[in-house]
Formats: structure tokens, C-alpha cells, sequence
């Protein structure tokens, strides 16, 4: 007769005649090794629930075991599904009764770093599903100031703006204000389901907004972690010239929505020169050219470049570039000693002069409401002849009566800018000037608080720009070797490539190819990349827009963080391609 043993072996002796008893202890056999198969499966799935739960503990904010494809609520203390928290339809078990085995459950590997423009500063990678738009969703903000960027982040997510709530859940994206610092900086937190973005300003959480929507753009996923980031410059601008090429309001438009998402927040707007005076005036309106923007329109621009947190920053060049104000006045027009008319100069020595200019500062200044003014200053030709007292005398004889017998016309310049820098200051305005209109040797030093626009290193008595930052003044980089973007090409210009931009420029690198020293960082304030319209004709709007495509993300990638890129730059095009 065969005797059991308890591990399952059957011992004795099996005659021919047992076939019943083989047929007994094979049933017996099998039933014994599907109860140990069973046994092992129970362990093996204790053994991955216990192994989740320490991988968890050990790796705190780091690890998150998450039941179905969406986590909890709470933080990542929360990420490991308490059996209570039931996917709708998981079990069938009855309420307070045990379940039969424990609930499905899904670990998700360490989230990536975003992929975005201007990439993010920090990222601390967790691990979860992330976060993509869904049906139901919402945006929630806790400060009625961030309806504006509530209402625009909800529409471009294809989500419900739902106002002021403090009932965040999953799906939802919750912007908050909060905190200290940099009012540009920006937390976004994507974690159980949920995003939450925070910042000290309504700047701020606008940029984590454009983080969110980059990172789930074409169907994407915004990984699961937290993002904190800010940029290193405070300026990061793009401006363009009106005056000679007349872009239009719709694409201008699309323009500030372009430079929105990429985290810029300036855009300059160039509108007078000697070809044209571009947008309406009810102070001197026969100065304006027939082609020019109304009053309304820019009002549209203005208010369009605001929600985006972009301050638009006017500029009316002086006593330069004023051939379309010379035009209508040609009694204001320099001439020199032998009567010839200077081209696109005016007569400082004219009080009539200052006035058309400060009438016309004083009225852009309720139109343009940002408190950033661009007063030009550039190129003044009495100033590039080789005697320019023997060639302008009315010029020099009134420097020696404001100034006194050693008065030049260069103090009369300088005179000129500080005044115009009066007219803007009294509308709390700060003004900036372009570097060339900083004039060396004078006995009149321009206001200690402009701002110098470096754009060139080619102009007579060309300054090296450690002049202007070891006298302590602020700067912002217009280089026009990397940042100028001039319609045909004319001279030695030719156009910027992002390549160029992204490898080998940063703000510190002000005239050429060199950069300042690193005890100026603080000084350099930021870029800005230009369109000048010195042919206008040369390139369409359209090609003008494809042409500083990649010049603008590369630039703006610079500002938002100097140091060496994480991406190559073949990388940074496919990215820019798949963001679009």
C-alpha cells in the first residue's frame, strides 16, 4: 500500500495490479502541487506589495506606487494606495469585508527632466504617471489677480476655468501666489493627478503656465516632480523697427504671443525714423506717415502684450533719425556752416526742437503704460564731422552760452539727452540710450540713471563697454554681431543664426566676440534681439518671422540661463520643431 508523506512524496511499492491507487495518488499529486502553486503566487505578490511599500518609505518624496493611472491628492507620503482608496470597479468586495488578494497596483519609473524653451533650471524628478489634459478638468486659481492667466491657461488646455477655489482634484491645474524672491520665478508641482503652480508674482505663475503647456503640447505628458525655475536676466527682449518696414497689427500680434510662450518679456517698438513717423498722433498729426498704426490698434498691442506679462517699450530717437519730423518742419532741420542740411538731424540749438520731441514724449506716454522708455540718442551727425564747432557754429555758440566758454557741441548733445531723460522721468519711466549716445569727454555727463543699449563698437570714439560698466552703469545687450537682424543685409551685416546665438554668444558678451568680466554679471541686465528694416522690402513678414525663429529661442535660452545648454544644439532644432 503507497503511504502519503506531508511534502507531497508518495513512498511503497505500486503493484501492476493498483492502477486505482495510481490513479488515486496522481489526483492526490496534483491537487498538492496546485495548492503549493497557489501558495507561492500569495507570497510572491506579498513579497512586491512589501517591496513597494519600503521602496517607498526609502525613497520618500522620490517613489510613487500608484493603484490604476492616477494617483491621490495628497503628497508623495500618499503615493502608496491605502486599501481603502478604490479605482471605481477594481474589486467586487463587499464594504468591511477583506479583500480576497490585494488591489492592482503600478510602479512608474523615475520621471524625466521637461523638454521645453528656455529649458527649466530645476527639476526633482518623482516617480507617477504626470499629467495630461482630461475631460472634466479644471483650472483653479486662489487670487482673483490671476484670472487673466487662469482664463488663457484653461482655454489653450481645453480645460473649465473655474475661478476661485480651493478644491483642487485630480485633473485639475491650481495656480497660487505665494512665497518670496524673484517675482519671475515659478514652482510647478505635478503630483497626484494634479498640477499646482506657485509663484511670488502673476509673472511668475504666467511662465509656469507656459511650462505646462509645452510639456503636454501635441498629446505630451507633464512628468511627474517638481520644477522650480527662474530666469537669470530680467530682460529678455525683441524689437522692432516700424519705422522703416510697417509690420502689421496682426503680425505684431502673433509675434507678442510667440515671444509669450518663449518667456520673453519685452518688446521694443521703434516707430520713428527718418523714413516714417508709423502710429498716430493727435499732438502733431502731420507728422505722421500715411501707413501707420492708429491710436486703437496699438492700444490692442499693448493690452495684447500685458496679459502676457511683455512690456512694450517705445522709442522715438532723437535728435537723430528724425527725417519724418523734419519733414512736416523743415525749419527744424540742422544745417551747417555752408547751409547744407544734415540728414534726419534736428537743430538743438532751437528751443522748437525740444518741443515737438517732448510734446510727442508726453503723449506716447499715456498710450504706452509699461515703465520702461528707449530715448535713441544715436547717431547725431554734427557729431561724426572732424571739427563739428567749426562746422555747426550756431551749435557751439549755444554750448558756450548754456555751458560756458569751454561748452562743445557734444555737452549741447548730452544737454539734449538729459532733457529728453527729464520729460520721460517726470512719467516714471526707466529710460535707457543707445550706447553711441554716451559721449566721451564731455564736461556734461548724462543722467546718472539711464541705461545703456550696447549695440555697436563701430562708431567714432568707439567705447569698449567696460567704460560703461566700471562707471557703474547698467546694460543691456543689443550686440549687432550676434543680435541684429538688419532686412538686406546691408554693410557687413548679415543675418543671425540661432546655431551662433545658442553656441557662442551670452549677455556677458557685449561687442563682438568676447565677453565682459564676470564682476559685471550683475550689470548686464539681459538682450535684446533686433529687426531693423534698413531694406524693407528685402523679406516679406513672413520670411521675417521664419527667419528669427530660431535666432529668438536660442537668444531667450541664453537669458533664461547663460551656462552651457543641456541640449546640443541638433537636439534644441528638434525640440523646437516638435514644439512648434
Amino acid at each position: 500500500m503507497p503511504e502519503f508523506h506531508s511534502d507531497g512524496r508518495v513512498s511503497g511499492h505500486l503493484g501492476d495490479g493498483c492502477a486505482g491507487d495510481r490513479t488515486y495518488v496522481d489526483r492526490v499529486t496534483q491537487h498538492r502541487r496546485r495548492r503549493r502553486d497557489a501558495a507561492r503566487r500569495v507570497i510572491r505578490k506579498r513579497a512586491a506589495v512589501a517591496a513597494a511599500v519600503v521602496g517607498t518609505v526609502a525613497l520618500g518624496t522620490g517613489v510613487g506606487v500608484w493603484a490604476a493611472t492616477s494617483g491621490g491628492d495628497g503628497g508623495p507620503q500618499q503615493s502608496a494606495r491605502r486599501s481603502s482608496d478604490r479605482v471605481p470597479g477594481a474589486g467586487s468586495a463587499e464594504p468591511g469585508t477583506p479583500s480576497a488578494s490585494p488591489s492592482p497596483s503600478r510602479s512608474y519609473p523615475l520621471s524625466q527632466a521637461p523638454r521645453t524653451i528656455p529649458a527649466v533650471r530645476s527639476h526633482t524628478a518623482e516617480h507617477g504617471p504626470g499629467w495630461k489634459p482630461r475631460a472634466g478638468g479644471r483650472v483653479l486659481v486662489s487670487d482673483a489677480g490671476l484670472a487673466d492667466e487662469g482664463r488663457l491657461a484653461a482655454g489653450e488646455l481645453g480645460l473649465t476655468y473655474a475661478g476661485v477655489k480651493n478644491d483642487a482634484r485630480a485633473g485639475d491645474v491650481r495656480l497660487a501666489l505665494g512665497g518670496g524672491g524673484n517675482q519671475e520665478s515659478y514652482t510647478m508641482t505635478v503630483r497626484g493627478g494634479r498640477v499646482d503652480i506657485t509663484g511670488p508674482g502673476e509673472a511668475g505663475v504666467f511662465y509656469g503656465t507656459r511650462t505646462l503647456k509645452q510639456e503636454v503640447h501635441g498629446g505630451g505628458t507633464a512628468p511627474e516632480g517638481v520644477v522650480r525655475d527662474e530666469p537669470a536676466k530680467p530682460v529678455r527682449g525683441f524689437m522692432l523697427d516700424i519705422a522703416r518696414k510697417p509690420f502689421s497689427e496682426t503680425w505684431i500680434e502673433d509675434r507678442i504671443r510667440e515671444l509669450g510662450d518663449l518667456k520673453f518679456n519685452e518688446l521694443g517698438l521703434h516707430f520713428s525714423d527718418d523714413q516714417a513717423f508709423r502710429i498716430e498722433s493727435t499732438t502733431h498729426p502731420e507728422i505722421v506717415s500715411a501707413d501707420h498704426l492708429s491710436k486703437a490698434q496699438v492700444k490692442k498691442i499693448v493690452d495684447l502684450a500685458n496679459s502676457r506679462h511683455i512690456t512694450v517699450v517705445p522709442e522715438i530717437d532723437s535728435p537723430g533719425h528724425l527725417g519724418a519730423v523734419i519733414a512736416a518742419h523743415p525749419d527744424l532741420q540742422l544745417r551747417n556752416a555752408s547751409g547744407v542740411a544734415t540728414r534726419g538731424a534736428v537743430d538743438i540749438s532751437k528751443e522748437a526742437s525740444a518741443k515737438i520731441v517732448d510734446d510727442l514724449l508726453n503723449e506716447y506716454a499715456g498710450l504706452f503704460t509699461g515703465d520702461q522708455w528707449h530715448l535713441g540718442g544715436d547717431e547725431y551727425q554734427a557729431l561724426t564731422v572732424r571739427d563739428p564747432q567749426a562746422s555747426y557754429p550756431q551749435l557751439a555758440a549755444a554750448a558756450r552760452e548754456k555751458y560756458g566758454p569751454g561748452g562743445t557741441v557734444a555737452d549741447l548733445a548730452t544737454g539734449w539727452l538729459n532733457a529728453r531723460a527729464d520729460t520721460v522721468r517726470a512719467h516714471d519711466r526707466t529710460m535707457r540710450a543707445w550706447n553711441d549716445g554716451f559721449l566721451r569727454g564731455t564736461s556734461v555727463q548724462p543722467a546718472e540713471d539711464l541705461r545703456v543699449a550696447y549695440w555697436t563698437g563701430k562708431e567714432i570714439g568707439a567705447r569698449q563697454p567696460d567704460e560703461y560698466l566700471s562707471a557703474g552703469r547698467k546694460v543691456v545687450n543689443y550686440n549687432d554681431e550676434f543680435l541684429y537682424y538688419v532686412l538686406g543685409q546691408p554693410q557687413t551685416f548679415v543675418y543671425p543664426t540661432g546655431q551662433r546665438i545658442y553656441q557662442q554668444w551670452n549677455p556677458r558678451v557685449l561687442r563682438g566676440t568676447a565677453a565682459v568680466p564676470a564682476r559685471y554679471e550683475g550689470q548686464v541686465l539681459g538682450g535684446t534681439f533686433a529687426v531693423w528694416g534698413d531694406f524693407p522690402n528685402a523679406q516679406t513678414e513672413e520670411q521675417v518671422a521664419a527667419g528669427i525663429r530660431m535666432p529668438l529661442r536660442a537668444t531667450v535660452q541664453k537669458l533664461w540661463d547663460p551656462g552651457e545648454p543641456p541640449l546640443s544644439w541638433a537636439e534644441f532644432g528638434k525640440l523646437s520643431d516638435r514644439l512648434g
